[in-house]
C-alpha cells in the first residue's frame, strides 16, 4: 500500500513544481510586457495579474511586492529569459564559454559580444526604473542592488584576469573593475546606438578595442 502511494504523490509534486514554475513564467513574460510599454508607474498588478490569467493574490504570493517582480522581470531579462534566470550565473553558456577561453583577447571579446544583447533585452526597464527611482525609495535600492551586482561581477571577470596572469602590469584589479562596470554600462551603449546611431556591431567591436586596451599588457 505504501509502495503504490509514494509514486502517485511523488509525480504529483513533480506536477505541482511545473505548474507553479510555468504559471512563475508567465506572469514575468506579462509583467515585462507591460512594463516595457508603460513603465513602472504604468502596469499595475491586477493589470499584470489579469493578462497573465492568475489572481493577484498569486503574483503578490510569487514576488512579494510590484518591486520584487520587477526585480524578477529585469533578472530574467539580463539572463535572456526567465529559465535561464534560474541556472547560475557561472553556469550559463555565454559565462563558461568566457571561462573556459584560453585566449585572454578572446576572452574580452567573447564578453563584449554578450552586452549589446542584455542592454536591448533589459535597457528599457531599467530606463524605466531610473526614472521611477527618483521618487520611490523602494527602487532607488533596488537600482543600487543591480548595479553593485554588475560591479561585483564584473570584479570576478577581471580577478579572472588576474589570477590567470593576463592582466595588464601595475593595473589594481579594482580600476580595472571599474573601468570594465563604465564601458560596458548602459549610458554609453545609449549615447553610441541610441543617439549616435551606432551599429550593434561597431559598438561591439568597439567595446572589446577599449577593453583590451584597458586590460590586457599592451
Amino acid at each position: 500500500m505504501t509502495d503504490e502511494v509514494k509514486p502517485r504523490r511523488a509525480y504529483r509534486s513533480v506536477k505541482r513544481a511545473e505548474q507553479v514554475a510555468q504559471t512563475r513564467h508567465d506572469i514575468l513574460a506579462t509583467a515585462g510586457a507591460l512594463f516595457r510599454q508603460g513603465g513602472y508607474s504604468g502596469a499595475s498588478m491586477p493589470q499584470i495579474a489579469t493578462d497573465a490569467g492568475v489572481a493577484v493574490e498569486t503574483v503578490y504570493r510569487a514576488f512579494g511586492s510590484k518591486a520584487g517582480l520587477f526585480s524578477a522581470v529585469i533578472e530574467a531579462a539580463v539572463a535572456g529569459g526567465a529559465a535561464r534566470a534560474e541556472v547560475p550565473v557561472v553556469e550559463r553558456p555565454a559565462i563558461r564559454a568566457i571561462q573556459e577561453e584560453g585566449d585572454p583577447r578572446r576572452q574580452i571579446e567573447l564578453y563584449a559580444a554578450t552586452q549589446p544583447g542584455i542592454h536591448r533585452r533589459a535597457g528599457p526597464l531599467l530606463r524605466a526604473l531610473a526614472a521611477a527611482s527618483v521618487s520611490d525609495p523602494e527602487l532607488h535600492s533596488l537600482w543600487e542592488r543591480i548595479e553593485t551586482g554588475r560591479l561585483h561581477g564584473q570584479g570576478g571577470f577581471v580577478a579572472m584576469l588576474a589570477e590567470r596572469g593576463s592582466l595588464r602590469p601595475g593595473l589594481a584589479v579594482e580600476e580595472g573593475r571599474d573601468g570594465l562596470w563604465v564601458l560596458t554600462s548602459l549610458a554609453v551603449w545609449d549615447l553610441l546606438v541610441t543617439t549616435l546611431g551606432w551599429s550593434v556591431e561597431r559598438y561591439e567591436r568597439w567595446l572589446a578595442d577599449r577593453l583590451i586596451d584597458l586590460l590586457l599588457p599592451r
